[in-house]
């Protein structure tokens, strides 16, 4: 079993910044490729960046490319989301997700196996 916590999340005006943490504990997520998803008050959770085990591969939204930059430490057992540039429409409950088997489309969040609770993002114009 994995257990993620987020944190970081809180109250931003447009155009600032973000760090969101996802420190896992139970097992080692040196191997799982790490995404991370958000939702807004009602639409459905949609697929915001993901990283490999040996972060070499990188993937991101389109609506967030350029403005946020995922990674990892490994020795944390910790994966982060630094958010820029951060705009009204980013504002949403955003989740960690583990994947063990790294097999499917990295954009579903069916494919991934565990979950933190979410840390809640909100900007403000």
């Amino acid at each position: 079993q994995v257990q993620l916590v987020e944190s970081g999340g809180g109250l931003v005006q447009a155009g600032g910044s973000l760090r969101l943490s996802c420190a896992a504990s139970g097992r080692t997520i040196s191997t799982y490729s790490m995404g991370w998803f958000r939702q807004a008050p009602g639409k459905e959770r949609e697929f915001v960046a993901r990283i490999t085990g040996n972060g070499l591969s990188r993937l991101y939204a389109d609506s967030v490319k350029g403005r946020f930059t995922i990674s990892r430490d490994i020795a944390k057992n910790t994966v982060y989301l630094q958010m820029n540039s951060l705009k009204p429409e980013d504002t949403a409950v955003y989740h960690c997700a583990a994947d063990l088997r790294q097999v499917g489309d990295p954009v579903l969040s069916y494919i991934y196996d565990y979950w933190g609770q979410g840390t809640q993002v909100t900007v403000s114009s």
